[in-house]
């Protein structure tokens, strides 16, 4: 058997943004998926940390999706957090009101990258977890 064959995502580019388009996802596999992003703008971890926990066991396509939005909600904790400190030289009230619009962005193109079966990291985001 071939390396292919064990691997469920088919790595594509576009525009020079990589992205891995799962092999085989039932509609119900992507449907959490996007529910992973969707349920994030309400409940921002509690929602989609309990749809990965309980779903990641059953698709590899929802393990990823849930694993690239911790690693996506980790690096901008991160980054909102340092924008936070800058704020004492003001320039963090610039970055705050952006990086909320980017997190708003980046969370609807993961939702409907996930619906139509593809994996999606956002710009500056950190892979924490593998």
């Amino acid at each position: 058997m071939s390396h292919d064959d064990h691997n469920p995502f088919q790595e594509s580019t576009v525009n020079d943004n990589q992205f891995y388009t799962h092999k085989q996802t039932s509609d119900d596999e992507r449907l959490y998926g996007m529910l992973i992003y969707v349920t994030s703008i309400f409940t921002t971890l509690l929602a989609p940390l309990l749809i990965w926990l309980l779903k990641r066991e059953h698709s590899t396509f929802i393990d990823r999706i849930g694993k690239d939005y911790l690693n996506f909600f980790i690096s901008y904790f991160i980054w909102v957090g340092i924008s936070t400190l800058l704020c004492l030289v003001l320039i963090g009230f610039i970055l705050i009101p952006i990086l909320s619009i980017m997190i708003l962005i980046f969370t609807i193109i993961g939702a409907i990258k996930a619906f139509n079966g593809e994996t999606y990291l956002p710009p500056l985001s950190i892979r924490f977890i593998k």
